[in-house]
């Protein structure tokens, strides 16, 4: 079993569980790694200095027992300095700018999706993904993030709105092409479990075209829960596994202190796991 997560959300930002609660169920687990990650959006914003005195609390309390880092989980479109200290950045797009007042989310409600659609695309789905995929593909220049969160978010609702098919030449083009920069850029991705966790999707993401791919372009992966609850730290690691493998990886990429305290990537061989 992997023993590391690092997408997890608490009470501090929209997680429904504590920081203490969810290390308790990491170290029920058997986990050697845990990986805090707040939002700090502007709709979901954590008090900065308290999430840092939390989780640098529970690194003294499970030292030698869970190793605990501190990260943070920025949107593409947001400022990406108000974390100093994080240990490592999720980068990921849940929001589109596209002249509102406020950027509009991509996976807050199928209502807003079918707003954003029809207000500021005419309709036009295919244009929609393909403007999330032009920005999804700047994430690592504006956040340079340590790996890529949920990077086909945008379908988060497709399962049951059916606006695009997810499969298609026209829908991929756009996603591959941000997928290959990325890759070039040496960022790698996050094979999220997080929607299947909840029952919001049957695919993980990226979904296998696109994992696929990510394997033929080089590019390297980490796996994660996406936790808001306690009961889900280890959600879909199975599965995570067995598309990693079938899609082409044998290694997966883990996040540890080393002996100076530094966060380094290490390599795990998947059918260890």
């Amino acid at each position: 079993m992997l023993r590391a997560n690092y997408h997890t959300h608490t009470v501090l930002c929209d997680g429904s569980d504590t920081p203490e609660a969810m290390a308790e169920q990491a170290v029920r687990l058997g986990f050697e790694h845990l990986g805090f990650s707040g939002h700090m959006d502007p709709d979901i914003h954590m008090d900065w200095p308290a999430y840092v005195e939390r989780i640098g609390a529970l690194r003294e309390r499970y030292a030698g027992v869970l190793d605990v880092l501190m990260g943070v989980e920025l949107d593409n479109v947001y400022d990406p300095t108000c974390c100093p200290g994080a240990e490592y950045v999720i980068g990921s797009t849940h929001f589109l700018d596209v002249g509102s007042p406020e950027p509009l989310s991509v996976d807050s409600s199928p209502e807003s999706m079918e707003t954003l659609a029809r207000e500021y695309f005419g309709g036009d789905w295919l244009a929609l993904t393909r403007a999330y995929y032009e920005l999804e593909a700047r994430v690592y220049d504006r956040l340079h993030c340590t790996f890529v969160g949920h990077f086909d978010l945008v379908c988060r609702f497709n399962d049951q709105m059916r606006f695009v098919d997810e499969t298609s030449a026209a829908y991929l083009a756009p996603a591959l092409e941000a997928m290959e920069y990325l890759v070039g850029e040496g960022v790698p991705f996050e094979v999220n479990c997080g929607a299947v966790n909840r029952g919001r999707k049957r695919e993980l993401y990226p979904r296998p075209e696109l994992l696929r791919a990510l394997h033929d372009f080089g590019g390297q992966i980490l796996i994660s829960s996406d936790a808001h609850q306690r009961e889900l730290l280890d959600g879909g690691f199975d599965v995570a596994v067995r598309s990693a493998i079938d899609c082409g990886f044998t290694e997966v990429s883990i996040l540890a202190h080393d002996a100076t305290g530094a966060v380094e990537m290490r390599q795990v061989a998947l059918d260890t796991l």
